[in-house]
């Protein structure tokens, strides 16, 4: 997917989802001036912090560093940190 918007104050990252994302999964977050690769530790959807969502679902993902709206957000397989 790709960012939507970026929190500051909460270090929250929305998007949408193009698929299924869970609690534990790792991400990329790629953009001109963005490279941050993570495991998602905390997901919520709406005010409702869940384990996983589905495709279409507009998520906020807790990020270690800022990210920018635009940026492009993918699942990664084999991460390990």
């Amino acid at each position: 997917g790709k960012v939507r918007a970026y929190d500051a104050r909460r270090r929250e990252m929305t998007l949408r989802l193009e698929e299924p994302l869970s609690a534990g999964d790792a991400v990329r977050v790629k953009g001109r001036d963005t490279d941050l690769s993570q495991r998602v530790e905390r997901l919520s959807v709406g005010k409702r912090c869940v384990q996983s969502a589905m495709c279409g679902e507009t998520v906020r993902v807790s990020v270690a560093d800022r990210v920018r709206a635009g940026d492009a957000v993918y699942k990664v397989r084999g991460f390990a940190a």
